[in-house]
């Protein structure tokens, strides 16, 4: 990258074009451009005594905690927001809020992140079991899976609340075309638990429906690692592999992860490990830690937020996440693993 950008625009622009040779440098220079242009974020280096000048890697950039999206408005810069994304949670605690410069700069990053991973949309056809998240509102969620049932085309696809028979029979007209298409079921951990262990015959043969799971159980079951959700929708659903997605409403980027194999972030984005007892002390390969992560794609607000999941980083960049440190609250866009 042979010169910074100035703005938010042209940052956004040198991600959707970053070669991964360029995450570092695009990481540093993003740091001081919010440094100096992120007022909470700012506020916050100048609390912990530390000169952004004088930072020259990943692991040395402190990371905002991400509790801050409750309690402050985080932008990078001055400008109306087209779209505020709400987090789910769960009754009684407080919504985070991202405000968000473009929504279609946010779907674009969402698609390639996507498309990275699993090929173009145009060969999906797109379903969304996502009750709770279509009920409240505001999802960033919702927005990403709507933008993908555009994108693919399709005109089979689309949102079930608790419509479970409508929705299986919709998925077997999808299967029995003769367009080449994949059916791809993207639904929130508890409501496809619900659409296993109801009454309903279900047989989605093998690999013909790639069923991802994403956000948690919000209060209504019982919390699983990922191993018995990824058993269970397996043996009922009769699908032969079980794909997750981790995300949150702070983050524009998501990771994808097959059978607990290990979320693979896209290339703007990168998960860091910090030590339990030392939030300061951040290490790019954990055993286990705290989450911290660069979100190159959040140039309109933060993109060094510090989460609160626990997570094991692999020598080749996989990560997993292990569940929650102690008395934090149940995230509503992550699946405990």
């Amino acid at each position: 990258m042979p010169q910074a950008p100035t703005s938010v625009s042209a940052f956004q622009q040198a991600v959707l074009n970053m070669q991964p040779s360029q995450f570092q440098a695009l990481a540093l220079a993003l740091f001081r451009f919010q440094a100096q242009h992120n007022t909470v974020y700012k506020q916050y280096l100048a609390h912990l005594g530390v000169q952004p000048q004088q930072v020259q890697s990943l692991t040395a950039i402190p990371f905002l905690p991400v509790s801050f999206f409750k309690q402050h408005k985080v932008v990078t810069g001055t400008w109306q927001p087209q779209q505020v994304y709400q987090s789910s949670g769960t009754t009684g605690q407080t919504p985070a809020q991202h405000y968000i410069q473009s929504v279609p700069y946010y779907l674009q990053i969402a698609q390639k992140a996507f498309e990275q991973v699993y090929g173009p949309l145009t060969n999906y056809h797109v379903f969304g079991l996502l009750p709770g998240y279509l009920e409240r509102g505001q999802s960033s969620l919702v927005a990403m899976v709507n933008h993908f049932m555009q994108a693919s085309g399709s005109t089979l696809g689309g949102f079930y609340l608790y419509e479970h028979q409508e929705l299986l029979e919709k998925v077997q007209q999808a299967r029995q075309q003769q367009d080449g298409r994949k059916v791809l079921v993207i639904g929130v951990t508890y409501a496809l638990l619900d659409l296993a262990e109801g009454d309903l015959p279900v047989d989605w043969g093998g690999a013909a429906v790639t069923v991802m799971v994403t956000g948690g159980m919000k209060g209504l079951r019982k919390e699983m690692v990922f191993s018995e959700v990824s058993q269970r929708l397996q043996q009922s659903l009769g699908v032969s592999a079980v794909h997750s997605e981790y995300g949150g409403t702070e983050l524009l980027s998501q990771a994808y992860s097959v059978n607990d194999r290990g979320f693979k972030a896209p290339a703007w984005m990168k998960v860091l490990g910090r030590e339990l007892n030392d939030p300061f002390a951040v290490h790019e390969v954990v055993r286990q830690g705290g989450v911290n992560v660069i979100d190159l794609a959040n140039v309109h607000s933060c993109a060094f937020l510090e989460l609160q999941d626990l997570v094991r980083i692999d020598p080749s960049g996989h990560f997993h996440i292990l569940g929650r440190f102690d008395n934090s609250e149940v995230r509503g866009c992550n699946l405990m693993v």
